[in-house]
């Protein structure tokens, strides 16, 4: 049985760090893109960013460029999401997912593809 479970969220003032954690259980990230998403109220879900486990290309939309990163831990079958220079406009429920992907492609920037999914973890950043 597949499970991703994001934890790590919490409130913060504008300008504080949180980091994300997602951990899989029975599936492979080592051959996979995960990816990370977020929705606050009222707007749909939106790509934060994604690595491809195998090589480690990783890609970040425009809105958290330079404050976000993402690395792996492949032994513990886990992705991290450091986010730093947090803004209000950061607060959402983040989710990561997971997709089978090729080594070296980049990973899918939609939802879409994604079939596993993790519960969310919450994410408030207050001004």
């Amino acid at each position: 049985q597949v499970q991703l479970v994001a934890s790590g969220g919490g409130s913060v003032q504008a300008g504080g760090s949180l980091r994300l954690t997602c951990t899989a259980s029975g599936y492979p990230l080592t051959s996979s893109c995960v990816g990370w998403f977020r929705q606050a109220p009222g707007k749909g879900r939106e790509g934060v960013a994604r690595i491809n486990t195998r090589g480690g290309r990783t890609d970040f939309a425009d809105s958290v460029r330079g404050r976000f990163t993402i690395s792996q831990d492949n032994s513990q079958m886990t992705v991290y999401l450091p986010m730093d220079s947090l803004k209000p406009e950061d607060t959402a429920m983040y989710y990561c997912a997971a997709v089978a992907w090729a080594s070296g492609v980049r990973c899918p920037p939609d939802e879409a593809p994604y079939g596993y999914w993790g519960p969310g973890t919450q994410v408030t950043v207050s001004s």
